[in-house]
């Protein structure tokens, strides 16, 4: 799977694990160029907190367009140190 955005594939793995219709990519498998932080942070009740990471591709930006959760719940193991996309990136096959 490719994780595509602004013409630019910004992560690439055959071992994406699917959550509620989003693929979560293994956090070495993202191009850490394409990443900053952000102080952006959400909870979700079952997965738990998330943080974010703005796009920065071709001197334009997308923020928040990236998350991952550091800690997750005891339901929520299989994403743990992954990360997964929205905001107009494209995952393709």
């Amino acid at each position: 799977m490719k994780a595509i955005w602004n013409n630019t594939v910004i992560a690439e793995s055959d071992e994406t694990v699917v959550v509620e219709n989003n693929h979560y990519f293994p956090a070495e498998s993202i191009k850490k160029e394409y990443f900053k932080s952000s102080e952006t942070h959400t909870t979700c009740p079952w997965k738990g907190q998330a943080h974010y990471y703005t796009l920065a591709v071709g001197g334009k930006e997308n923020p928040d367009a990236a998350w991952y959760y550091p800690e997750v719940s005891p339901l929520a193991k299989g994403i743990k140190g992954r990360v997964a996309f929205w905001k107009g990136v494209t995952i393709e096959a």
